[in-house]
């Protein structure tokens, strides 16, 4: 009689059809290969990437509104909406603060540029202006004039989340005082938009394993494996200590909610390769998104926290900017006293809120440090420049676990996470994806 049981070929032709993670996986072994055989190839692949990221992008907004109107509207209470506002920015400032002290302590413990000798007057600034742009970073006046929106449509157009969060708050608030009688169409029509929104999100994450494909292999073929070789230091210390990081994010999610950061790690693996694949965390925000929703975050918390934390909570990058910083000191010999390695912090604190969509950000809160300190050349910024890409990869993972155990500890606090439904979910007793999403939790 034969046996019922797939052969293994089949199994695995079985598997990469049906699981974006084996898809996702294959493309980005596959993207490093043609990168490394064929560099000139792998060039011309990047609008598979961009083209990708275009398409999320355009998601984006029209989700976080409708996430944040539905979830305020439901909630009923606008009061418990600004608590988990400001919950979330003491999140924020103190988690970020957090992550630059680490990458100091890091950084002056291995001191990853000794030894370097780098000569200042041979370093241009020309490098870091061709890479930013000659752009800068907002004031602090001006990032909160940016965020409050000149016109409905222009923050949907210009796909700035900020304002999309205010309008949505507006909106939301306007509902809960209207009152459904007086406008009983507007909620159900926002939560259809909702699911419409949702379904795009599936057709396009089917390409993301040739988003995958195209994004490394532009990545190995440009760069090359040479430069890990050269700032080899560097990149296992940033890599270390955003490993240090991530430890102290799964110590504080158990002790404030009693999850596991592993298992969360586990419920979104196919997100977080996409993201490493991409090196994007926009590219996977809708689907953590709705992922969050479904193991028991209420949607005002994801709505609000999520999203905001793209601008407030780049933990990642956070680290590396100071271990940076203390880089390319050590680099051309300068030696920064405790007093400026506590400027270092507080400008870096400012900086990195301003960082979000802009340009080589990461440059321009490295030569606003610099000029700060007086001490530093700003040419010397430029000595980062072949590794900058390498780190996206630490930066991305650090990123995006930050804002989601973010979002888990806030919505705790505020008793807007189903705990049960969220153990449940993590612990794979319960398929999110063919669950309802909750609306009430259990107190």
């Amino acid at each position: 009689m034969p046996s019922s049981v797939p052969s293994t070929p089949r199994r695995l032709a079985r598997t990469l059809r049906t699981s974006l993670f084996a898809q996702v996986l294959c493309a980005l072994v596959l993207g490093i290969v043609v990168g490394r055989l064929w560099p000139g190839f792998a060039a011309d692949l990047q609008p598979l990437g961009d083209g990708f990221t275009r398409l999320i992008k355009t998601i984006i907004s029209p989700l976080v509104f409708c996430v944040v109107v539905v979830g305020i509207a439901k909630a009923g209470d606008l009061k418990a909406f600004g608590r988990i506002g400001l919950k979330a920015l003491v999140w924020f400032e103190v988690a970020s603060t957090l992550a630059l002290i680490i990458g100091l302590l890091a950084a002056n413990v291995v001191q990853p540029g000794s030894g370097m000798h780098v000569d200042p007057s041979t370093l241009s600034a020309k490098a870091v202006d061709d890479k930013t742009g000659g752009g800068s970073l907002p004031s602090t006046t001006e990032f909160v004039l940016n965020a409050l929106p000149t016109s409905f449509i222009g923050a949907f157009a210009e796909n700035s989340l900020l304002q999309v969060l205010v309008l949505a708050c507006l909106v939301g608030a306007a509902l809960l005082h209207l009152g459904h009688t007086r406008v009983p169409q507007v909620l159900p029509a926002i939560e259809q938009a909702q699911e419409v929104v949702f379904a795009v999100v599936g057709f396009v994450m089917r390409l993301a394993p040739i988003a995958v494909f195209g994004a490394m292999a532009v990545l190995i073929g440009q760069y090359g494996l040479g430069v890990i070789e050269t700032y080899a230091k560097l990149i296992v210390l940033c890599y270390a200590a955003a490993a240090l990081f991530v430890v102290l994010l799964a110590v504080a999610l158990r002790v404030v909610t009693g999850l596991s950061l592993w298992k969360f790690l586990r419920y979104i693996r196919e997100e977080m390769l996409l993201a490493l694949g991409t090196a994007s965390t926009e590219s996977v925000l809708p689907r953590v998104m709705q992922k969050l929703r479904r193991a028991g975050a209420r949607d005002d918390a994801v709505g609000l926290v999520l999203p905001t934390g793209y601008s407030f909570n780049l933990d990642g990058a956070s680290l590396y900017l100071s271990i940076g910083t203390l880089f390319i000191a050590q680099a051309v010999g300068v030696d920064l006293s405790p007093g400026q390695q506590i400027t270092v912090v507080v400008v870096l604190m400012l900086t990195s809120k301003g960082m979000a969509g802009i340009p080589g950000s990461a440059f321009l809160a490295l030569s606003a440090t610099a000029s700060s300190l007086g001490a530093i050349p700003a040419g010397a910024v430029a000595l980062l420049l072949g590794v900058d890409r390498i780190m996206d990869s630490m930066r991305v993972v650090t990123n995006l676990l930050g804002n989601c155990v973010a979002v888990f500890a806030v919505a705790r606090w505020e008793g807007a996470l189903d705990l049960e439904r969220a153990r449940k979910v993590l612990d794979g007793e319960v398929v999110a994806d063919e669950e309802s999403v909750p609306v009430a939790v259990a107190q």
